[in-house]
């Protein structure tokens, strides 16, 4: 069970991303102090409501040092390539990024003085799951990808980091989905609803029988912020599957809530659609007994409601789509010059 904690000056990584505006507004919320780390890679202009104004550190998480940490009693550490396709564009930076980063960030914090690291892994690291297999946290990790990887290693470093006065959070995030002041629309639930609202399709680039579990943007926030008030001997060095049992879901069958949910819209399996070796059905049981206040509120239905709705507002377009995909915006900022191939931002580099 949580203990109830206030207070606390947290460090946020990776807050001006998709999920760190809403970690750093529940942490507001709740009264804590929060500080913000980001190199500022997704600087994209808010949907709906900006993000919350913090003492904020400009800077690239590969090159953290001790005056960044110092102080603060707990890190949620969000920075980070965040998805397959991201992460597949340079496989040595992904691992740089999401591993070795982390790894120096884990122990600078620990030499800090810092209690308590909170890190945001992700489900992915299961890769392929046995037909009918329920995943808990005890499953073998088959990661299929350099994103997962690299997740997966960096959680390993941090079971062998974790004890009585550096306790590390482990959170395995279920696929996210949902509204954030910096959008994503690289995600398959935000992406269905994007295109279905454009042109009355829902497009499935595979056969669509894999399974994936969801969970919204806002209930990984809560877990996130929920796991910094719970006893180092219930969480320490332990990883948690975030979501709900019931909301894993076939990926055609995500198609299906999507269509019924946009007026007109039908799903279509594409002529080149592939098998996907991404599938896997995941038990959050040990979550809900862990974290019950943490448990998420969030259903695949109300979440796609409230997507037709922002996206809706914005009038959204081919352009919208690709203005917010991570990929395209890193490609994007490559042509133009502003990305160097180390995924480091020149202007940065040049000040360094």
């Amino acid at each position: 069970m949580e203990d109830v904690v206030i207070g606390m000056r947290v460090l946020v990584t990776g807050n001006a991303g998709y999920i760190g505006p809403i970690v750093t507004r529940q942490l507001l919320d709740a009264g804590h102090e929060v500080t913000g780390f980001d190199s500022g890679l997704f600087d994209l202009e808010p949907v709906g409501s900006a993000s919350p104004e913090v003492t904020q550190i400009v800077k690239d998480i590969r090159d953290v040092d001790c005056s960044d940490v110092a102080g603060h009693d707990a890190i949620i550490h969000l920075a980070a390539l965040s998805n397959d396709p991201l992460g597949e564009l340079n496989p040595g930076v992904t691992e740089a990024v999401n591993h070795e980063a982390t790894l120096s960030l884990a122990k600078i914090a620990k030499d800090a003085g810092v209690a308590r690291f909170v890190f945001a892994g992700s489900c992915s690291a299961y890769g392929a799951g046995e037909p009918g297999e329920w995943l808990d946290e005890s499953a073998p990790l088959r990661p299929q990808t350099a994103y997962a990887r690299s997740k997966v290693e960096a959680e390993n470093e941090l079971v062998g980091m974790n004890c009585a006065d550096f306790t590390t959070v482990l959170l395995r995030s279920a696929t996210a989905y949902g509204a954030a002041p910096i959008l994503r629309t690289d995600l398959v639930v935000n992406e269905l609803v994007a295109r279905a609202l454009i042109d009355g399709r829902v497009v499935l680039r595979t056969s669509g029988v894999q399974w994936r579990p969801l969970v919204h943007v806002e209930d990984i926030a809560r877990a996130a912020v929920a796991s910094l008030g719970a006893p180092h001997d219930d969480v320490g060095g332990r990883p948690f599957n975030v979501g709900s049992n019931h909301e894993n879901y076939r990926v055609r069958d995500i198609a299906d809530v999507v269509a019924d949910s946009v007026p007109g819209a039908k799903v279509i399996v594409a002529g080149d659609a592939e098998p996907d070796r991404r599938d896997y059905r995941v038990s959050f049981d040990r979550f809900e007994e862990v974290l019950p206040h943490a448990t998420p509120q969030w259903t695949l239905a109300r979440g796609i409601a409230q997507l037709v709705e922002v996206f809706s507002s914005v009038g959204v377009s081919d352009a919208v789509i690709d203005r917010y995909s991570r990929v395209k915006h890193l490609k994007r900022l490559t042509e133009e010059g502003g990305l160097d191939e180390s995924v480091r931002l020149i202007e940065q580099t040049a000040h360094a």
